[in-house]
C-alpha cells in the first residue's frame, strides 16, 4: 500500500494504538523513522523500539511508556511540516512546546534531533513535528 505522508502515517498509528491503551504497535521501517523513534525514546515518550527484520517487509516495534492508571507518557502529536506545505525554521526561530514540556523534532543537515539539540548546535532545519 502507498503512503504520501510517512511521517504522518507514524504518528497517526501511535495515536490510534495508545487511543486503545495498547503496549506496543508495528510501523512500517524506514530510517527516518527510526530517527523519529530514537528520538521519542531519548526524550522519554516510549520505554523502547526495536527493528523487527520480517519478510517481505520490516516493522519497527514501539512500545509505549505509560504511569499509573494507564496515563500515555504521549498526550499528543502533531505533524508540523507536510508533502504540500514544508516548514522551515532558523537557528533562532525553533518553537518551545507547551514552555519546554514538549518536543518538537527537526530535519537538520547534522540529522533528525530536537529543536533544544538544534539549539545548542545552532542548526535550523525542517519543522517535521511536534510531541507533548
Amino acid at each position: 500500500m502507498s503512503v504520501n505522508d510517512p511521517i504522518a502515517d507514524m504518528l497517526l498509528r501511535i495515536r490510534n494504538a495508545l487511543m486503545v491503551q495498547h503496549d506496543y504497535t508495528l510501523i512500517p521501517e524506514s530510517r527516518t523513522k527510526l530517527a523519529i523513534a530514537r528520538v521519542l525514546k531519548e526524550e522519554g515518550f516510549i520505554s523502547e523500539y526495536e527493528l523487527l527484520k520480517g519478510k517481505p517487509y520490516r516493522n519497527i516495534k514501539v512500545v509505549f511508556k505509560y504511569f499509573d492508571r494507564k496515563q500515555p507518557a504521549i498526550r499528543g502529536l502533531k505533524r508540523i511540516s507536510k508533502p504540500g506545505l514544508k516548514v522551515y525554521v532558523g537557528k533562532g526561530e525553533i518553537p518551545r512546546i507547551y514552555g519546554g514540556l514538549g518536543v518538537t523534532v527537526l530535519s537538520t543537515s547534522r540529522g533528525i534531533m530536537t529543536g533544544m539539540k538544534a539549539q545548542r548546535l545552532k542548526v535550523g532545519g525542517e519543522l517535521l513535528c511536534s510531541i507533548w
